[in-house]
């Protein structure tokens, strides 16, 4: 039987190859274990084999499984939130998460600096690139990125890390990097613009199981992988 150690260990090696190919540090990426749908102690498993940072979409979930996983004595963890996330739930974000991946528009950003603890260290956060004008993905436009950036690293309560992109399926690995690249390209424009408070500007989150090596090739440093690590959802995405 493949155990989640067994699977992570697997994802490690595949990322290295990845980076090898793209003549890349194998440091220079990190792995972000999507662990949404799945139970506690399925992260505790990750947790004992060595990861730290896990990638959450569904906040209420998430936030019951972090109290969870705590009580199981798992080891101090980093939580991501990677999903959409509606005014109603932006309180739960700035309290309990260390990242937020998906900012792509004002309202949010300011509601979640405005709500963070004054005792816990500024949130991560990416702004999320729609890169592909797909219809059912969130994400700020190109060319709006830049405008939306320097009005969140504006916000005091918020570090902004760098950005994000979920596009649309691509039929091979050349569609699939052709869409990265173009969120590499909005990850440079910001970081070359000048702007206050990229000093931590260094994230590129790009990247899931079924594209994780077209997304190192484009230098994505942060890639998110569920399945790979944890097997196939037990329900489907809400």
């Amino acid at each position: 039987m493949t155990t989640i150690a067994d699977k992570l260990q697997q994802v490690q090696h595949q990322v290295a190859a990845a980076c090898a190919r793209a003549g890349r540090d194998p440091a220079s990426v990190a792995l972000l274990a999507v662990s949404k749908t799945f139970g506690p102690e399925a992260v505790c498993e990750a947790a004992r084999a060595g990861q730290r940072a896990f990638g959450e979409n569904y906040i209420q979930e998430a936030v019951e499984k972090m109290a969870a996983v705590q009580a199981l004595g798992a080891p101090a963890l980093q939580w991501h939130c990677i999903g959409p996330v509606q005014s109603n739930k932006t309180r739960l974000v700035a309290e309990h998460f260390d990242w937020m991946h998906t900012v792509d528009r004002l309202k949010i950003a300011e509601r979640l600096s405005a709500q963070r603890p004054a005792h816990r260290a500024p949130l991560q956060v990416c702004i999320q690139v729609n890169v592909d004008g797909g219809l059912n993905k969130s994400g700020v436009a190109p060319e709006d990125a830049l405008a939306l950036a320097g009005a969140v690293a504006a916000l005091p309560q918020l570090c902004l890390r760098g950005v994000m992109s979920i596009p649309e399926p691509a039929p091979d690995y050349a569609g699939q990097l052709a869409l990265h690249q173009r969120a590499r390209a909005v990850f440079e424009q910001i970081r070359a613009s000048g702007l206050r408070g990229l000093e931590r500007f260094d994230t590129l989150s790009l990247g899931m199981t079924a594209d994780l090596d077209a997304a190192i090739a484009a230098g994505s440093t942060m890639v998110r992988v569920g399945t790979g690590i944890f097997g196939g959802r037990t329900r489907p995405a809400a």
